[in-house]
């Protein structure tokens, strides 16, 4: 029996090899893509036959299969080896025989589709060089006027483009031609098939250009004509508004401008007549390419241009004559009335000299300015007799004008203006000359009346016992200018003889010189207190000099930091405080070192040790203070920056699981009841952890409250309650779309979510086995607590990933200004893609306990949002951020196009993926081109065979 089943088994694997081999020797003659067409689609026949075979040869297989099982169970060990070798072998000729099958048929059928989609495509270039040509051979047809040729110039430019597109589909054809030839060897692709194509279409292509350039020439011409006419009508135009300006009785201008005008224009009009000399042979040049009609337009266009300028030229001309005779009755008048003009003008000037003068000035003036303009006011009064005459004289000036018939109302105002100037300039000179004369008889008795002031006072301080040095040397000073005044009182003799007087002047000369002998002896007492009070001040001087702006630099910095005890409204005057703290202790730290220098002066006086061991007290003191601010400000601006991210995390789930939720009820359909309640049941599944989330929030929103302004404390008391009413809602809104959604599914499967959703609330994987069996409940449980690890991994990866593209997030939203700046921005996304590899053995651990987790949804979703993560920071670390300029612009279209290509780059993955889903032997996927990213043309039409 055992030998039977051994023979059975040796005859199956015989028969089988024998049928592998004959059909390999089959492929191999098949094997071969060269030769026409026909050979070609036979052997693709020949190969779809031999795949119909495979299902055989899997029989023959498992027969053997079956043999060697039944041998393996009776034989001894030692003939076992023997029967599993054959059947390794036979297994590996069959997996070897298979393979072969599946691509030699792809391989052929994928020549044959590549031909046929070939051929259609030269057909379609020769039906469109055919069509080109009936198109350009025809004779260019002469147009009517510039926007017809315009027109046909258009369609030539459209041909031409459409020739100069199809040069990217010649290439495109002759690659194709290139590589079936490389494959099937037929002449109708050989490399002479690809030149007659080249050559046709590059005929074609010299016939498109040939006409767009023709058009094009002949287009411009017209072009350059209709310009040129448009500036001479242009030209024409301005000429005959400048004419009709001359001519109008409304024009205020003088005869003599209007016959400038004239001669410009007579001179433009002269040059006119070789613009339209150019514009007629133009005209002709153009007319050989014009219709009949067109040309019999351009004809007439350019004899009412010929017109137009005869009739300008006959009008300039008559204007000129009636102007010269007008010119010559106003010359006469006009003579007269600028020099009458002339002579005003110069007197104006003359009695506005002499009044600017006269002037005053503004504030108290010395004695030798009021001499100075006493002497003036006696010159100008000379001056003003002499310009009497001039008067006169333009009297008579406007009398001789009034014997012609112009307008002489301005001339006279003009002279009746300067008269009243002249009467108003000699009333003032009278009167300045008074008061100046009475203000300087009483600046020169003024030395002598304050000296009597001041000698009283002297005596008194000289009496004092214990005198100020300052009033000593203002006394001094004061001597000193009194010395200054007394001799010059000597020296204006002639001045006091002018205005007091011979006798006057004498006897105030004698009390001056009195005067004087008193100064000096009370000049000399001064001298000796001086020099008493000198010696005293010297030993105080070096330390009070020091001393004082210590005191005072104290006193202003616990200024300063009084004011930086009251609360801050928000983060950023809290930010702002620190920084003014940082900057008193850096002005604390100066003073210490100022006062270390004033130390050195007071070796020997007890009383100044004193002070200074006072000001180092209050120093110190005013240190350990300013210290616990700075220490207690950095805890609140801390403190206020974490509640802000928290707040800001906890609105963004809130916002995101609101638009999940929303999105969840909009969804229709019994299917998708089933996803929206799953997709629900995750969603609450994270509400315990963001309750205590909440609780966080409102405790450092405490923290900050505590540490702010009412102001502030109001505005963060408001955040926490529109978040609890957020929370409240957001809630509310979960469960009753949870309970509204169960009350429509049968009781077991109400009873199975429930205890889902509690077990989710719990937190504790081991609540999912209250839904299940008794009967199997040690089963179920080794499940739900597989599944429930699992759970945990991918959201553990989730809120990994948010953290790490929140922190991003923030970084990119900062613009470094310094290279400072750019540095850190700079490192701390170097330490972001640091922490990737760890995110990515998470992600593909993931992937592994793929098959568990089961919801491909949500991992599509985070390899979506895992991938974009990467981008996004590959790209912040390549290109840093830079302000300013072309370069931060482009890199802010670039960010805002990321999105946009990975999506794109998610579906073109996706087109990729969608023949798995087809059936398992099917012959696109044996197909190895059809799954390679090799361009290559496709074929749509029915089965080859």
């Amino acid at each position: 029996m055992t030998q039977q089943l051994q023979d059975e088994f040796d005859s199956s694997v015989e028969n089988a090899e024998a049928w592998m081999k004959a059909i390999q020797e089959r492929l191999r003659i098949n094997d071969n893509t060269k030769g026409p067409r026909s050979a070609l689609e036979a052997r693709l026949r020949e190969t779809e036959k031999i795949r119909a075979l495979e299902p055989e040869g899997s029989l023959k297989m498992d027969v053997i299969l079956v043999k060697a099982d039944a041998a393996l169970r009776s034989i001894s060990e030692d003939k076992r080896h023997e029967v599993l070798s054959k059947l390794k072998d036979i297994k590996a000729l069959w997996e070897e025989t298979a393979i072969y099958i599946t691509h030699c048929h792809s391989r052929i059928e994928w020549v044959w589709l590549h031909w046929s989609e070939y051929l259609k495509a030269q057909d379609e270039f020769y039906t469109w060089i055919h069509n080109m040509r009936v198109t350009l051979e025809p004779d260019i047809e002469l147009q009517l006027g510039l926007k017809e040729k315009q027109w046909q110039l258009s369609h030539a430019q459209v041909l031409q483009n459409d020739v100069l597109n199809q040069s990217v589909l010649l290439e495109r054809l002759l690659e194709e031609a290139a590589s079936l030839f490389s494959r099937i060897g037929d002449p109708s692709v050989d490399e002479d098939a690809q030149k007659k194509m080249r050559v046709e279409y590059e005929g074609i292509k010299q016939e498109a250009q040939n006409r767009v350039k023709l058009l094009e020439m002949i287009t411009k011409e017209h072009e350059h004509y209709s310009t040129s006419v448009n500036q001479f009508q242009s030209w024409l135009n301005g000429v005959t508004e400048r004419l009709n300006c001359c001519i109008g009785k409304a024009t205020k201008s003088s005869a003599e401008d209007k016959l400038k005008a004239l001669k410009e224009i007579a001179k433009d009009i002269r040059s006119g007549g070789k613009k339209l000399k150019h514009l007629e042979n133009q005209c002709a040049e153009v007319i050989q390419n014009t219709s009949p009609l067109g040309s019999s337009r351009l004809k007439d266009e350019l004899e009412e241009l010929r017109k137009a300028l005869e009739k300008l030229k006959l009008l300039s001309s008559e204007e000129e004559e009636r102007l010269l005779k007008i010119q010559q009755s106003e010359s006469a008048y006009e003579s007269q009335a600028r020099q009458l003009e002339a002579d005003i003008q110069k007197l104006r000037k003359d009695l506005q000299r002499l009044e600017n003068d006269l002037d005053p000035g503004e504030g108290e003036k010395t004695e030798d300015e009021f001499v100075t303009l006493w002497k003036k006011c006696n010159a100008t009064r000379a001056a003003l007799a002499a310009e009497e005459s001039k008067i006169e004289r333009l009297k008579a000036q406007l009398k001789e004008l009034l014997r012609f018939s112009q307008d002489v109302q301005p001339h006279a105002e003009s002279v009746v203006s300067a008269i009243h100037q002249y009467q108003s300039v000699r009333g003032k000179t009278s009167k300045m000359s008074t008061d100046t004369e009475t203000q300087l008889r009483r600046l020169i008795q003024n030395p002598l009346q304050s000296f009597e002031q001041w000698k009283p006072s002297v005596q008194m301080l000289l009496e004092t016992p214990e005198p100020e040095l300052a009033h000593i040397e203002a006394a001094l000073a004061e001597s000193s200018q009194f010395k200054e005044k007394l001799m010059t009182l000597a020296l204006k003799k002639d001045l006091l003889n002018n205005v007091l007087g011979e006798e006057r002047a004498e006897s105030f000369l004698q009390e001056a010189a009195e005067a004087s002998k008193e100064r000096e002896i009370l000049h000399k007492s001064l001298l000796q207190s001086k020099s008493k009070l000198q010696n005293l001040i010297l030993q105080h001087k070096n330390f009070d000099a020091g001393f004082a702006p210590l005191q005072k630099k104290l006193s202003a910095i616990k200024a300063k930091l009084d004011l930086e005890k009251e609360p801050q409204p928000d983060l950023l005057g809290k930010k702002t405080q620190l920084q003014r703290l940082q900057m008193i202790q850096d002005d604390l730290a100066e003073l210490a070192v100022h006062m270390e220098e004033v130390e050195k002066l007071v070796q020997s006086n007890t009383t100044h040790r004193h002070e200074m061991n006072q000001l180092s007290s209050d120093t110190q003191a005013l240190k350990r203070s300013l210290e616990m601010m700075i220490q207690q400000s950095e805890d609140h601006v801390q403190k206020h920056w974490v509640y802000n991210d928290k707040l800001s995390d906890l609105q963004q789930w809130i916002s995101v699981t609101r638009e999940k939720i929303d999105s969840c009820q909009d969804a229709d359909g019994e299917q998708n009841t089933e996803s929206r309640l799953e997709d629900l049941e995750r969603l609450l599944a994270e509400f315990p952890d963001k309750e205590i989330q909440l609780h966080l929030v409102e405790a450092h929103g405490q923290l900050v409250m505590e540490n702010s302004s009412p102001e502030e404390t109001a505005h963060v008391q408001a955040e926490l309650d529109q978040l609890k009413e957020s929370w409240k809602s957001l809630k509310e809104m979960a469960t009753g779309l949870l309970k509204e959604w169960q009350s429509n599914r049968p009781v077991a499967d109400k009873k199975k979510k429930r205890a889902f959703v509690d077990s989710r609330w719990m937190s504790r994987p081991a609540f999912r086995l209250l839904d299940v069996d008794p009967n199997h409940k040690q089963e179920k449980m080794g499940e739900g607590q597989s599944t429930s690890s699992h759970l945990k991994l991918l959201h553990d990866f989730e809120e990994w990933l948010r953290g790490e593209n929140t922190e991003l997030t923030k970084i990119l939203a900062g613009t470094p200004s310094s290279a400072e700046e750019i540095k850190a921005h700079q490192s701390k996304l170097e330490e972001l893609q640091s922490r990737v590899p760890h995110g990515q053995h998470l992600f593909e651990d993931l992937l592994h306990l793929h098959p568990v987790i089961g919801n491909s949804e949500d991992l599509e979703d985070l390899r979506y949002r895992w991938m974009l993560y990467k981008s996004k920071l590959r790209e912040s670390v390549a290109s840093p951020k830079r302000s300013g300029g072309v370069c931060s612009y482009l890199h802010r279209v670039c960010r805002a196009a990321l999105p946009l290509q990975l999506l794109l780059l998610l579906l073109l993955l996706l087109a990729f993926l969608l023949p798995l889903a087809e059936e398992t032997h099917s012959c696109t996927l044996a197909n190895n081109f059809a799954r390679s990213f090799k361009l290559m043309l496709r074929y749509e039409g029915p089965p080859p065979t």
